[in-house]
């Protein structure tokens, strides 16, 4: 255990069983895990603990974004996500997701085909698998990328994890794009939690011809549209390329 500016320990390390294997888990702060303070608004609703598995250093680089999407993708959405992430990935980017069926999913598996970084944000415990088919995935997630939930082991998983998740993916991510969402989704708080932090929130040009009853609003508070996945100068030039040396250094300051 180590302790930090405000008395209360910077991470405690434990040793976590997960289907049997063990894991290196660290239990953090979010501004240990970001590498800086956090803004009156980041702090709002920003997780109390962290509990982080996987390979990415600590703290996280730069930059980060979230693609998300619906559960039940059609073949337009799939394609455009998989050619959306191979080229974050050609571009260094993390690729943050949710571990959910549908984009999600193909996020996450497509950032290992091209050989990237990847990291899942939960709405479950470290040890419990959701969707249970994707079991093997966030295993390998945690032996080689990154997971990350903020609910103890051992804790209920109710509805409302999943919009708590989605708020703690945005604050860690550094813009978030909505590749294909229905009327009804899920994304949405992650789209609203993205604005309220002054983060970049896209939606693609799959979201914008279906034209959902909540996309006039989003755009009304500054979400833009992604046309075209092999073209992201609009998303690259909002992003933050603070190397991993220099967070390290600031952290370093505010202990």
């Amino acid at each position: 255990m180590v302790t930090d500016i405000a008395g209360s320990p910077i991470y405690i390390r434990r040793a976590i069983e997960v289907d049997g294997e063990r894991f290196e888990c660290l239990e953090l702060l979010p501004e240990v895990l970001l590498g800086r303070l956090l803004n009156e608004y980041e702090a709002r609703y920003a997780a109390m603990r962290l509990f982080v598995v996987g390979q990415i250093p600590i703290p996280l680089p730069v930059p980060r974004v979230s693609v998300v999407g619906t559960r039940k993708p059609s073949h337009e959405g799939i394609e455009f996500a998989k050619r959306l992430v191979k080229n974050l990935v050609r571009e260094k980017v993390i690729v943050v997701s949710g571990l959910a069926r549908g984009i999600d999913t193909v996020a996450h598996r497509t950032v290992i085909e091209e050989g990237g970084r990847t990291i899942a944000v939960l709405g479950t415990p470290l040890n419990v698998f959701y969707p249970p088919e994707n079991k093997e995935l966030q295993l390998r997630l945690m032996r080689e990328h990154m997971v990350i939930s903020q609910f103890p082991i051992g804790s209920p998983v109710t509805r409302k994890n999943f919009v708590i998740r989605n708020r703690t993916m945005a604050l860690l991510s550094d813009a978030t794009v909505i590749v294909e969402a229905g009327e009804n989704t899920g994304v949405i708080s992650q789209a609203w939690e993205s604005i309220r932090l002054g983060r970049p929130l896209f939606v693609t040009s799959i979201v914008e011809s279906r034209n959902p009853s909540w996309l006039s609003e989003l755009r009304r508070y500054g979400a833009e549209v992604l046309s075209d996945p092999d073209s992201l100068d609009d998303l690259l030039d909002l992003l933050p390329w603070t190397s991993s040396q220099e967070l390290l250094e600031q952290l370093k300051r505010l202990l």
